[in-house]
C-alpha cells in the first residue's frame, strides 16, 4: 500500500493502535474491577467485558489520534531512529501504510464506538460512569489536538496520568455505580507510575520534538532534570502507597503492589547512568522496557490484593 492509498489495510489499522501499549490499559481495567469486587457490592462479568473493551477502544483511538497530529506537526517524520515500538509512534504513516486521514478516521470511528457504548454502560451503572468517560475521552484528544496540544505544552504527562487514573476509577464506577474513597486514593501510585511512562519515552525524541515546537516535558527540562524528576515519581509513588497502607485506606493486602519498586529503580538506576554517561539513546531501551513493566506489574500486583479481599467475603 502507498501513502497515496484510500483504504487502510486491516494490518495498519492495527498497528496504528498500537496494541503492545494497550496491555497497561488491561491491567488498569483490572485493578478497578478488583477494587470495586473487594467492597462485596457485586459484580457484574457483561459489564466487566464491556469496560474493558471500551477501555482499549478508547487508548486505541487516542494513539491513532496522536499519530495523525505528530504527521501533521512533522515530528514523527523528523525522527530517523525511534526506539520502536517504544517511541517515535507507529511509523505507519511514515512507512506510507496509511496517510494522516487514515488515522483520522480510526480515531473518529473508535471514539464514537466508544461513546456508544459509554452511553449503554452509563444506563446500566448511572451518570457517574458518564462524567468519569467524558473526561478521559476529553483527555485523550486533548493531549494531541490543537488548541490544548497538552503534550506540546508539559503537560501530557499530567494528562496520562489522570487519564489512566481515570480508568481505574471507571472500571470500578461501572461495577459499583458510585465513587470510592479508597479506589480514589489506591490508584494515585498507578497513575504516578504512568506519568513515569511518558516522561522517559519523551527523552529520545526530545531533539526532533524541539524542532517542531512540541515542548514536551523532557524537552523543556532537559535529561538531567527530567531524570530527576522520574526518580521522585518512581519514589513518591511506591512510598504513597506504603503511606495509605500505613493509614489504613486500602486493604493491608495492598503493600502487594510494592513490588513494583525494585523494577522502577532499576530504571532510575538506568536512566542516571544513560544520563551521566551521556550514551546513545538506543541504551535507553531496557530503562523504557523496566518503566513500562513497573507500571503493568504495580497495578496487577495490586489488583490480586483487592482480589484476595474479594475473595475473602
Amino acid at each position: 500500500m502507498t501513502s497515496r492509498a484510500s483504504n487502510l489495510s486491516l494490518d495498519a489499522a492495527w498497528r496504528l493502535m498500537r496494541p503492545g501499549f494497550l496491555t497497561l490499559t488491561a491491567a488498569a481495567v483490572a485493578l478497578g474491577l478488583s477494587m470495586a469486587a473487594a467492597c462485596g457490592c457485586g459484580f457484574d462479568p457483561l459489564r466487566a467485558g464491556v469496560t474493558l473493551v471500551l477501555a482499549l477502544a478508547a487508548h486505541a483511538a487516542a494513539n491513532a489520534w496522536n499519530d495523525y497530529h505528530d504527521a501533521l506537526s512533522g515530528a514523527d517524520a523528523r525522527n530517523p531512529a525511534p526506539l520502536s515500538p517504544f517511541t517515535g509512534g507507529s511509523r505507519v504513516i511514515q512507512q506510507g501504510a496509511a496517510r494522516p486521514e487514515d488515522a483520522q478516521r480510526l480515531a473518529v470511528g473508535l471514539t464514537v464506538w466508544v461513546v456508544l457504548g459509554g452511553v449503554w454502560l452509563a444506563l446500566q451503572a448511572g451518570a457517574t460512569l458518564l462524567w468519569v468517560g467524558l473526561a478521559g475521552l476529553a483527555l485523550g484528544w486533548a493531549y494531541s489536538a490543537p488548541p490544548l496540544r497538552l503534550m506540546a505544552r508539559g503537560l501530557g504527562e499530567v494528562a496520562v496520568a489522570t487519564a489512566w487514573w481515570l480508568i481505574v476509577q471507571g472500571a470500578q464506577v461501572a461495577q459499583r455505580g458510585q465513587w470510592s474513597l479508597i479506589a480514589a486514593v489506591s490508584a494515585l501510585p498507578f497513575a504516578l507510575l504512568v506519568a513515569n511512562i511518558l516522561l522517559i519515552n519523551g527523552l529520545p525524541d526530545a531533539p526532533w520534538d524541539a524542532q517542531v515546537s512540541k515542548r514536551t516535558l523532557a524537552v523543556r527540562l532537559g535529561p538531567v532534570a527530567s531524570a530527576a524528576l522520574y526518580s521522585g515519581l518512581a519514589v513518591g509513588a511506591h512510598v504513597g502507597l506504603a503511606a495509605a497502607v500505613w493509614a489504613q485506606i486500602p486493604p493491608g493486602t495492598a503493600w502487594w503492589g510494592l513490588v513494583s519498586a525494585p523494577l522502577s529503580l532499576l530504571a532510575a538506576a538506568l536512566l542516571w547512568r544513560h544520563v551521566i554517561r551521556r550514551q546513545p539513546t538506543s541504551a535507553l531501551r531496557p530503562a523504557i522496557g523496566l518503566t513500562i513493566a513497573a507500571a503493568i506489574v504495580h497495578a496487577l500486583a495490586l489488583a490480586a490484593a483487592f482480589a484476595a479481599v474479594a475473595a475473602q467475603r
